[in-house]
């Protein structure tokens, strides 16, 4: 970057006055990064961020290679093909990991599931109204179904049909869906990995029952499966669950990258079964870019960097490698829930039996909000918050183990939790 004109380099009390809420005149870069340092402070540092599920720490080749292309625009196809190339292969690899045929799969990057959740929504809702419409559409889902959802719900016209909650859990159940689903149907969603307890929906459970509504009705009604969370762990650790294009109900996919795929934020992946499950009314042409191509995203200008960090990771870690890290952060999270079921006065909602998170409720006289708080004294942030309706009363707390938490870091934050149970009984 060029240095700024001399004009600018002020040191006078001037530097410090606001021209629309900027000073009139700049800094030095030193003192600028002090500025903005001091400003954000130490804080609680991500690796020690359990609220997340996103990536935190990257090894120092990664970081190289995502600073080179962090200014690499992806959309500017004719500019870098290469980088669109790797894209390409990067979906054709996540089609495979999906028992796709990755000739066939259709897909984009996205800047996070949420963008993926918009645009497999909008094909669904494209692709009904084509072969029915007539009547207000709904949307199928449960209880602990993403907030991503209920906006493509809200922006979209579309009825949000959410299964009550059961039990302990939100979970969308297979009887719930043969319940719900009518001619206005577009579409039921099912959730590999709920961030509010980590469990897995029962996907082939509720193709089945979507058979049996088309045996006694006709209405051939697809599934999307929101694997935001578990579409880059449960290939490499469950792979006899059936969930994923196996099931021929099943015509949508998404995951994100900057979660299990081990990529920085913000990277999400949609794939279609096949290109004509992408209903062809998402693609809008651009050719001032030099290309004729079209593009299926919402969004438009962002950084290759994500995508280029996933093609890594492919080649970094292999089948093998991404095997061993979920592995690894499921056992810790397994570990991490005995501790905390053995206090007594924690009762668990995950187990981290399939996500690799422990989500708990707790008996008098432990508050789980002071619990947070005094977890929060040794920098350790964990959220706190309410199920939803017809379990708003249940307060969970919840911990997600990735791959940059160590068994000792497990065994500090075990027995800080250890600590205060003991303290108020």
């Amino acid at each position: 970057m060029s240095a700024l004109p001399e004009a600018c380099e002020e040191t006078s009390v001037l530097s410090t006055q606001l021209r629309g809420g900027i000073p009139l005149f700049g800094m030095d870069a030193d003192t600028a990064l002090d500025v903005v340092t001091d400003k954000l402070g130490l804080g609680c540092p991500p690796e020690r961020n359990l609220a997340t599920f996103l990536t935190t720490s990257i090894e120092p080749e990664a970081q190289r290679l995502y600073r080179t292309y962090l200014n690499h625009n992806l959309v500017d196809r004719e500019q870098y093909p290469s980088i669109d190339a790797m894209l390409r292969e990067c979906v054709g690899i996540i089609g495979s990991l999906w028992h796709g045929d990755p000739r066939r799969v259709a897909g984009s990057a996205t800047t996070g599931s949420s963008e993926a959740a918009l645009l497999a929504g909008a094909s669904m809702l494209r692709n009904w109204r084509e072969r029915a419409g007539g009547q207000r559409p709904n949307l199928v889902l449960g209880a602990g179904a993403h907030a991503c959802w209920t906006k493509f719900c809200r922006h979209w016209g579309v009825e949000a049909r959410v299964a009550p909650a059961r039990g302990d859990s939100p979970s969308l159940e297979p009887d719930a869906v043969e319940e719900l689903c009518d001619a206005g149907t577009i579409g039921v969603v099912g959730i590999l990995g709920s961030t509010l307890d980590g469990r897995y929906e029962p996907i082939a459970g509720i193709a089945e029952a979507l058979d049996g509504v088309q045996e006694r009705t006709g209405l051939d009604i697809p599934i999307h499966v929101d694997a935001a969370s578990g579409g880059f762990l449960a290939p490499f650790l469950d792979p006899e669950l059936s969930w994923d294009f196996q099931l021929p109900r099943v015509v949508s996919i998404n995951a994100s990258g900057h979660k299990s795929g081990m990529v920085p934020p913000g990277l999400g992946w949609l794939l279609w079964r096949d290109e004509d499950d992408r209903n062809a009314g998402l693609g809008v042409r651009v050719n001032y870019l030099g290309g004729d191509d079209a593009h299926h995203e919402l969004t438009f200008s962002r950084s290759a960097a994500p995508v280029v960090l996933q093609y890594y990771n492919f080649l970094r870690f292999g089948f093998a490698g991404f095997h061993a890290v979920h592995a690894r952060s499921r056992a810790l999270a397994r570990r991490l829930a005995g501790r905390l079921r053995a206090t007594g006065r924690l009762r668990l909602l995950g187990d981290g039996e399939q996500l690799p998170v422990v989500a708990v409720t707790a008996r008098p006289p432990v508050s789980l909000r002071e619990l947070a708080a005094h977890l929060a004294e040794h920098r350790w942030a964990v959220p706190v918050y309410h199920l939803p309706p017809r379990l708003e009363h249940v307060e969970v707390m919840r911990v997600v183990v990735r791959g940059d938490l160590t068994p000792a870091s497990v065994e500090e934050l075990a027995s800080i939790v250890e600590d205060y149970v003991t303290s108020v009984e």
